[in-house]
């Protein structure tokens, strides 16, 4: 079948509205084949979480870390969730990290509920603002994915504190929510833990190069979490340069002590070099004394004298060492002086540069925003003129699962893709203001129901109450729809409006996977037993 035969045919049964559509995949050229894309679940659930639920697990996990951030801790939330807080006081030089593990028994199926835990982890271990969280989130995962299986890269930045806890295979995050169980090592790189807040994540490490050239491949480039990101930078940057401004008047302040304390050590030098002198004069004294004593020892004034002298010079020698010993002791204060006023200084130098790397790294990214924000308006212009039409292609071809694409008709490549990749049996139907298909998958959470996915959004808005069979069609006849629904333990035809409103439902018990087929006469199934059937279109009896 020719490109032009497809596409011809694909706008026919849109038109027409009485086929399924179904596009080749060998026939769309995708334009995200390079992009980190997620692959969610994004289908029917058995149960939904709330968003307050799925957060309480990031709080739990960041309520154990806040009490004590400096020191090394584990923390498990009923076996699914664990995070490894890995600090390294004694190791510089390298990140300290905290490392989220997704374990086998953990259901989390898609990227945004993900995101939604590491941010609720951030606000409740490091006082992050929501908004800033959420940012911080989108990145974290995208690092991840970006350097998922690289634990060279990971071992050159991170301490071993941190890479004792990884491996090769599962380090960072893989793309697809099928491979997260028992398989992933979230890493998020932490600059200051004391602290707290704005600067704990280190921001430059989760929004590099290669990150930033993998969000900018989505069709709208994160323009939105690159500008967050941005105006979080500009922050940090203002936040430095103050703390840069109040270590470098404390390093002035700490120069003027210094200069005191040098001061004093030149005073104490003076006092020894004098009592030296002294010290010195007092035993040439009791030498010349003592030589007279012994000249004359019946001279019992010479006697006297000499004692005194040799005590007077004993004295002064006590005094050198008193002197010396003061003269150390200021040396000490100088050089711990010197230690505060230098520490200072170089606390200064480093939050300037900080600041200057966050500005330069903002300004940076401002201006690459700018140009793609206008690329993206002209894409946005130039697709809206495209001939396009929709259609699906397999997303897992293995389990025949599909998705609905919005495609242009004159080179096949995709303009917009469904974010739900679980349509069953490669069948879809376009209604009056939507397209109604099966979708779901029986793992985890997930169930299999009938649903209706918005054109413009792409995105389920309705579902059916009833779980559909595994293996069920869906059937159209007129503005009806036909498929097997579980039924307690047996399985019945279903009949549903447009709407998704249950019609009727067969008496009859049907095999799970039977055929169904519309005629003149009715509809044609499979009983339980092996026997067709034929139903009442109005009964279903």
């Amino acid at each position: 079948m020719t490109k032009k035969l497809l596409f011809s045919l694909l706008v026919l049964f849109v038109a027409s509205n009485l086929y399924s559509l179904e596009v080749d995949e060998k026939e769309i050229k995708s334009t995200s084949n390079t992009t980190i894309e997620f692959i969610n679940y994004t289908g029917p659930h058995k149960v939904i979480d709330s968003l307050d639920a799925i957060k309480g697990i990031g709080k739990s996990l960041g309520n154990e870390i806040a009490p004590n951030r400096l020191n090394p801790k584990t923390a498990n939330i009923a076996n699914k969730y664990t995070v490894i807080h890995a600090v390294d006081k004694n190791e510089t030089g390298k990140y300290d990290a905290d490392i989220i593990l997704i374990n086998k028994d953990a259901t989390v199926d898609h990227i945004n509920n993900l995101r939604h835990i590491i941010s609720s982890y951030l606000v409740s271990a490091y006082d992050y603002s929501e908004a800033d969280a959420n940012t911080l989130a989108v990145f974290i995962t995208v690092y991840n994915a970006v350097y998922r299986g690289d634990l060279d890269t990971f071992s050159r930045k991170y301490k071993n504190v941190v890479t004792k806890n990884l491996s090769k295979s599962n380090c960072g995050l893989s793309v697809n929510y099928k491979d997260w169980p028992g398989a992933s090592e979230i890493v998020i790189p932490l600059f200051d833990i004391e602290n707290g807040g704005l600067s704990t994540i280190e921001t430059s490490v989760i929004s590099d190069k290669k990150v930033v050239e993998s969000m900018k491949e989505d069709d709208d480039k994160n323009i939105d979490s690159r500008k967050e990101m941005v105006d979080i930078k500009e922050r940090e940057a203002e936040k430095s340069q103050e703390k840069a401004k109040e270590s470098q008047k404390k390093a002035v302040e700490e120069q003027k002590k210094l200069k005191e304390e040098k001061q004093k050590t030149e005073k104490a030098k003076e006092e020894v070099k004098k009592a030296e002198e002294k010290a010195t004069t007092a035993k040439k004294e009791a030498e010349e004394a003592k030589k007279q004593a012994e000249e004359n020892p019946k001279d019992k004034q010479l006697q006297k004298e000499a004692e005194q002298k040799q005590e007077e010079a004993e004295a002064a020698e006590q005094e050198v060492e008193e002197k010396q010993e003061a003269l150390e002791e200021q040396q000490e204060a100088e050089a711990e002086q010197e230690a505060v006023t230098e520490e200072a200084k170089q606390e200064a130098k480093t939050e300037q540069e900080r600041a200057d790397k966050k500005q330069n790294e903002a300004q940076k990214e401002r201006k690459e925003i700018a140009q793609d924000q206008q690329i993206v308006q002209n894409n946005e212009i130039k697709e809206a003129s495209m001939p396009s039409a929709y259609g699906i292609i397999l997303s897992d071809e293995e389990n025949i699962l599909s998705r609905l694409v919005k495609f242009n008709t004159e080179n096949g490549e995709v303009i917009k893709a469904s974010p739900v990749t679980v349509i069953r049996n490669r069948t879809i139907y376009k209604t009056s203001d939507a397209y109604i298909a099966i979708a779901g998958e029986n793992t985890g959470k997930g169930t299999i129901k009938l649903v209706l996915i918005d054109e413009e959004t792409m995105e389920i808005f309705a579902e059916s109450e009833a779980t559909v069979s595994e293996n069920s069609v869906l059937v159209k006849d007129g503005d009806d729809y036909y498929c097997v629904i579980k039924d307690g333990k047996n399985y019945v035809v279903a009949k549903y409006d447009e709407a998704l409103t249950l019609k009727l439902k067969s008496k009859v018990n049907v095999t799970e996977a039977t055929p169904i087929t519309v005629s003149d006469s009715g509809i044609i199934v499979t009983d339980n037993n092996g026997n067709l059937k034929l139903l009442s279109k109005e009964t279903l009896e």
